[in-house]
């Protein structure tokens, strides 16, 4: 029998030319790499605390020697010290599951995807708690492009997203996404389908959380940005880039439980809306303790998910303190002639990937000839990229939904039906490796116009967790009763884990 699978394996990897391949692009984590490097793929670049960007070469790849990271950056060797590191960026390449992409899924061909999605499982990565990753068909390749309902980790927490797959292109008249559980739990897909949008050349189109697209003509970045000493953060907010403001959890309590960060976008006269476009993810750290939150309800946890998941109440509260808190979801404050003034909440979503909100504001009563807003990302919970603003809409935007065409999983499964409406069917995809095949047909795009397509995604996930912990009911009830309770103890757990040379800021 092994000997068939074996020569099963040959004829798919000898008869089908390995013309794509998957492609998996993301930021790490710094004392993750430190503590063993080997289990990251190709190093393509560092983001340095000062807001440098090192770009290596491809060949020879750069190697950690002595807590220094050594490669060759344009042709010159470069030495970059792991101190002055905040961002980590690494790529992969799966060639053998796309391959059998290309293949699909025949008799027989199930025997080898299983051996191939068994082998994948050693070579996940598992430094933050996610949720089921989305990869865009390119016309060559798969590209990790999105990472939809982060945080919603029970039933009763499930959530639509939407996430824009600027990858993805038409071929051969259909769609093509690769959905795929690469982290240590349970994923539950309940929908997925693609908003279509074509529009003008030169027009931009962001959704907000609800799944309301808007399209900008005109987007004004920040005039100024600082943290509360003052440093000048415009550079890292200008632009969708490399550049990703993450607070790292400090050392000690000394330093508070969060930061605090003021943007000054110009006004035109008489504006009284604007529309933030804010690019940002949940912080690795704050991913990471997600699980963390949750194991300290140890043995009560089965019991919390059947609150969580058959009592509206209890999700409601569980959302007003995560808004207090700030942890996976963040306020936006408008300064206004009587104070700052909540106007906007910023949602939560993956780690690995930044992804643009547009979050409208009430502006009616700001005056003067400038915006400020101000948020206050606890530490090591958000990761900000960028943020612009714009005063107007350049009219409705005509939004087309495409159903899945088809849907199969790794082990040969139909599960269209699943993914076809929200109901109480879900793709489940319970094991680290397990992935499926979603096409969609594709309409021809509208004479003269550029077309912009998201993905929407409804769906939970629950954690793989230990069952038979105790509960740590002292901790979880400080949380509740005490403000930033949570984000200090973030803080401190860090400070536990990491090298104190680690803290970027």
């Amino acid at each position: 029998m092994k000997a068939a699978r074996l020569c099963l394996l040959m004829f798919v990897l000898l008869t089908v030319p390995v013309l794509a391949y998957c492609y998996h692009s993301k930021s790490v984590d710094v004392a993750t790499v430190r503590a063993d490097p080997s289990k990251h793929d190709r190093i393509t670049s560092v983001t340095l605390s000062n807001g440098r960007e090192i770009t290596f070469d491809r060949s020879p790849r750069p190697v950690l020697l002595s807590d220094t990271l050594r490669g060759m950056a344009h042709g010159v060797s470069a030495s970059v010290p792991m101190d002055s590191v905040q961002r980590v960026w690494v790529s992969s390449v799966d060639a053998v599951r796309t391959t059998l992409a290309v293949v699909g899924v025949a008799v027989g061909v199930t025997v080898v995807i299983a051996a191939i999605a068994a082998s994948n499982q050693s070579q996940m990565h598992t430094t933050s708690q996610s949720c089921p990753f989305v990869y865009s068909w390119d016309g060559q390749r798969y590209v990790f492009e999105a990472e939809p309902y982060g945080g919603a980790i029970t039933r009763g927490l499930e959530r639509d997203d939407y996430g824009e797959l600027p990858s993805l292109v038409a071929d051969r008249g259909e769609y093509r996404l690769l959905v795929a559980n690469e982290v240590n739990e349970t994923q539950y897909t309940n929908q997925l389908q693609l908003m279509v949008v074509d529009h003008a050349p030169g027009i931009t189109i962001k959704a907000d959380e609800f799944g309301r697209f808007y399209a900008f003509d005109s987007l004004v970045r920040p005039s100024a940005a600082h943290d509360q000493d003052g440093r000048d953060l415009r550079p890292w907010f200008a632009a969708s880039d490399e550049l990703i403001w993450e607070p790292l959890a400090p050392p000690d309590r000394a330093h508070g439980a969060r930061q605090e960060i003021t943007l000054t976008f110009a006004r035109p006269p008489a504006a009284t809306t604007g529309f933030l476009v804010a690019r940002a993810s949940t912080g690795l750290w704050g991913s990471q303790m997600i699980r963390q939150f949750s194991q300290l309800r140890g043995t009560a946890l089965a019991d919390w998910y059947a609150t969580i998941d058959t009592s509206r109440s209890a999700a409601a509260a569980l959302h007003q303190w995560n808004l207090r808190e700030e942890l996976y979801a963040l306020k936006i404050a408008v300064e206004e002639p009587a104070g700052w003034e909540v106007r906007g909440v910023i949602p939560g979503g993956g780690p690995l990937l930044a992804a643009d909100r547009v979050v409208p504001l009430d502006l009616s009563h700001v005056r003067g000839d400038s915006v400020r807003i101000r948020v206050r990302p606890p530490y090591g919970f958000w990761a900000l990229n960028s943020f612009a603003m714009a005063y107007r809409t350049a009219g409705e935007v005509q939004v087309t939904t495409l159903e899945p065409a088809s849907a199969r999983t790794s082990d040969g499964r139909d599960v269209l039906g699943d993914l076809r409406s929200a109901d109480d069917r879900y793709y489940a995809m319970p094991s680290t490796g397990d992935y499926g095949f979603v096409t969609f047909k594709a309409p021809l795009v509208a004479l003269g116009a550029t077309r912009t397509v998201f993905v929407h995604a409804r769906g939970y996930y629950r954690m793989h967790l230990d069952p038979t912990a105790p509960p740590d009911s002292t901790t979880l009830t400080r949380f509740f009763s005490t403000p930033d309770a949570a984000a200090l103890f973030a803080a401190e757990r860090y400070a536990a884990q990491r090298s104190p040379a680690t803290f970027a800021h």
